[in-house]
């Protein structure tokens, strides 16, 4: 493993026992530019898992628990008359962070949830008619819990395609359970010494931007992504966004590998991560009983 992404992810792996993988593929999505999407139940350490990587990689970390009362304005901010001055103040709503947490998403109204759909793009807010700027980088990590359906609202697919990976950290081992239990499993985030900083965050995108990629690789991608669009399995297919977070995730494997090439390894790696939440299962699979993991290995499979 590369030595810079080892140093970050054993910090991370210091809070978080037990899950090595998906540590290595949020830092995967990071240095690729992309946001997350962590799909589990509560208690398994999503928000602690956030506050790891802001701490590790030096980052301004804000968090807003979203609840059905939440206006836009609560995460992008308002303007607000200064009598003082005579004038209206921008007072900077939680979104102007490098790393924003976005907590129980699905909770909260679709108007809010939308209002997320031109930060996670643009890296930028519009707020009074006026457009500024959000600190660079800028990551939304949000969380939500795919089986307690009451009192949420379902993601739009514009902005679940908007997540460049879709994640689950699942229960701890029985080990790690145990050693969790016994107040010994991990240190606190305070201890957590930091690694990078936002700077050194941008270098690594930058260099990731440029590393090379065979031709039969972008041919492979756009191979797997062509082939959710062409009915069996999948009843809607990826977008042209799959492909460019499937490329983005698999050049940052092989940084995180130490290579400076990509591999249909570091691809086939990512395929449930990045198309998983962009496609649906067609009725005939459903039938079968395949779930979205044996629906992505039948893909890979078919490739």
């Amino acid at each position: 493993m590369n030595i810079i992404a080892k140093g970050v992810c054993d910090k991370v792996n210091s809070v978080i026992k037990g899950k090595e993988d998906v540590v290595q593929k949020v830092f995967a999505a990071m240095i690729a530019g992309g946001h997350i999407l962590m799909e589990d139940i509560p208690g398994v350490g999503k928000t602690t898992l956030a506050k790891a990587f802001a701490k590790t990689l030096s980052l301004d970390y804000k968090r807003v628990q979203f609840t059905p009362d939440v206006l836009p304005s609560d995460i992008l901010g308002f303007s607000m008359y200064d009598k003082n001055t005579g004038s209206f103040e921008f007072h900077a709503g939680p979104v102007f962070s490098n790393l924003f947490l976005a907590d129980e998403i699905n909770r909260t109204s679709p108007k809010t949830q939308s209002a997320l759909l031109e930060v996670m793009e643009e890296g930028t807010a519009t707020v009074d008619g006026e457009t500024r700027a959000l600190p660079d980088p800028f990551i939304v990590i949000a969380t939500e819990n795919p089986y307690g359906s009451s009192g949420t609202q379902m993601l739009p697919e514009s902005q679940l395609d908007r997540f460049m990976v879709c994640l689950s950290m699942g229960y701890p081992e029985h080990d790690d359970a145990v050693a969790l239990l016994k107040g010994n499993a991990s240190k606190p985030i305070d201890q957590i010494q930091p690694v990078l900083t936002a700077k050194d965050l941008k270098i690594i995108r930058d260099a990731i931007a440029q590393m090379y990629v065979k031709d039969e690789i972008y041919d492979y991608i756009v191979t797997l992504v062509e082939k959710t669009r062409k009915g069996g399995i999948f009843s809607q297919g990826a977008s042209p966004r799959g492909t460019i977070a499937m490329l983005g995730m698999a050049k940052a494997m092989a940084f995180i590998n130490d290579r400076d090439f990509v591999t249909a390894e570091d691809v086939q790696r990512v395929v449930k991560d990045t198309l998983g939440h962009r496609v649906k299962l067609s009725s005939r699979a459903k039938a079968k009983g395949m779930s979205m993991d044996d629906a992505m290995a039948e893909l890979i499979q078919s490739v």
